[in-house]
């Protein structure tokens, strides 16, 4: 796979850099502006975290940046990532009443990164007061989103959270796993350094169920939280898959994480097979890195696809191109990779699809990177938790709302439970679960499983992952009272 030519990391640095980029103080002021501050507002609903975000909407207009940021934080620790990366045109920005007014939708998530960047550009510590420890320890397994979200809950409930993290640097996810144009390595490090300061303690390069045993584990602490995510890609199943170039996306996307950019091989002619997200993510990747074509295969139609509408739209503006209705049948070359011979399909009466006849064809390629979804590494955990209980697609079955396990003292959360969802919704879960564990182990409840909104919350219908209002009377005449008083003001 050769290495194109390219200009130096600084270059590259821009040509992959933000898609939106922060809003500048009088955007910010005006954007705030267009809020309508609702108090039963369907934007909260929306998040999974349960953000108050006219709050801290509210904050901005009034310049209190700091201020602003906290309201965020308080709810979701990684409010900064989640900024950048929640898909809000289908959460927050998608409930925004403003479209019933048939105008655009306030642009929350770049204002929350607005705030987010305010705080961390002022080196303020989100979080002045530190709870007094309340002599209780929790163990946590991976440092992802769902890990960081317990762990920073459970510190501020008083407890000693301990992180466990197989690679050299905490952040899971966000810190190697989603593309560069959306979110910078630094961002996922002062995420990191937020949680950190809450007193949680990060132990990296310790592989559990290697190098630390999960007995040791539950008989030195006193609950256990499994944060540890997908495993690797799909295989393909076909000839050739093994060549030098067939790489998985989420290894190209930790490349370029880890990797000078103009370091990161990348090839002239790129196919990506899979039109997910993170399929999205590495084709328009490989073509901002120097890639003269990239391509994205799959074997189903435009009207199919996994990936966002604006993920999609985001590709076709970088030249991305798309071969739908088309499966890979066999990987081409002798040790590297020099094409695909790839077969027309359609889709049967009974939905499924199938090859057409005859239809067979090549196309060159010297580099092509799977994104064909992640393998569930949760079942190997039956070998360290025998009696730990998994549904039939291999995801760790937990007691909903809650995150606990089959096994009492362990909780889990994240896409080990849901199977690959949003970097919010595993914040969300993780901290259900740490609310969950302060019950277990204090016998005390808190008000509401998500803390930091004007209004209890509970998971919405069919198990959709989102939150929905529970009318709190307490909470609202309060709220109503300080609304009275001015707190409307800022």
């Amino acid at each position: 796979m050769p290495l194109q030519p390219r200009s130096n990391s600084k270059e590259l640095a821009k040509t992959m850099g933000d898609i939106e980029p922060c809003y500048r103080p009088q955007e910010a002021k005006v954007e705030a502006d267009r809020c309508l501050y609702c108090f039963d507002a369907p934007c909260i609903m929306a998040c999974p975290t349960g953000i108050d975000i006219p709050g801290f909407i509210k904050k901005i207009a009034n310049a209190n940046l700091v201020g602003s940021a906290r309201v965020i934080l308080e709810s979701n620790i990684l409010g900064a990532s989640c900024a950048r990366v929640c898909p809000t045109e289908v959460l927050c920005e998608g409930a925004c009443v403003m479209l019933d007014r048939d105008e655009k939708p306030i642009k929350i998530g770049r204002l929350q990164r607005y705030a987010t960047d305010a705080l961390w550009e002022k080196k303020a510590n989100p979080f002045p007061k530190t709870p007094k420890r309340n002599g209780k320890k929790v163990a946590l397994v991976g440092s992802g989103p769902a890990s960081l979200g317990c762990a920073a809950e459970l510190a501020r409930l008083g407890y000693q959270a301990v992180v466990f993290e197989k690679d050299a640097e905490p952040g899971g996810l966000n810190r190697y796993g989603i593309a560069y144009y959306k979110m910078t390595p630094e961002v996922a490090k002062q995420e990191v350094k937020w949680v950190k300061d809450l007193g949680v303690e990060f132990r990296c390069k310790s592989e559990v169920g290697k190098n630390v045993k999960v007995e040791k584990l539950l008989k030195d602490f006193d609950a256990l939280f499994l944060g540890v995510g997908l495993g690797k890609a799909h295989r393909l199943g076909i000839p050739g898959e093994d060549k030098k170039g067939v790489v998985e996306a989420l290894e190209f996307i930790r490349w370029i994480h880890t990797k000078p950019l103009h370091q990161v091989p990348v090839g002239s002619r790129v196919a990506v097979i899979g039109c997910g997200n993170t399929a999205i993510d590495a084709v328009t990747q490989a073509k901002r890195l120097g890639a003269k074509e990239a391509v994205i295969v799959y074997r189903r139609g435009e009207e199919d696809m996994p990936a966002y509408e604006y993920e999609y739209e985001l590709a076709k503006t970088d030249a991305c191109g798309f071969l739908f209705h088309t499966a890979v049948v066999e990987v081409l070359g002798g040790k590297e990779v020099t094409g695909l011979r790839l077969a027309k399909t359609r889709t049967d009466k009974h939905g499924k699809t199938e090859i057409v006849k005859g239809s067979v064809f090549e196309e060159p390629f010297d580099m092509v990177i799977k994104a064909t979804g992640q393998e569930k590494q949760a079942p190997a955990w039956k070998k360290f938790l025998p009696k730990l209980k998994f549904d039939d697609k291999g995801r760790i079955e937990v007691q909903k709302g809650t995150g606990q396990t089959s096994v009492p003292k362990v909780f889990a959360g994240g896409d080990a439970v849901n199977g690959g969802r949003e970097v919010v919704n595993a914040v969300a879960e993780g901290k259900k679960a740490a609310l969950a564990i302060h019950a277990m182990l204090s016998g005390q409840k808190v008000a509401g499983p998500i803390q930091g909104s004007r209004l209890g919350h509970q998971d919405g219908p069919r198990g959709s992952g989102f939150l929905q209002p529970v009318r709190v009377p307490e909470l609202e005449a309060a709220y109503f009272t300080a609304m009275k008083n001015g707190a409307h003001r800022g």
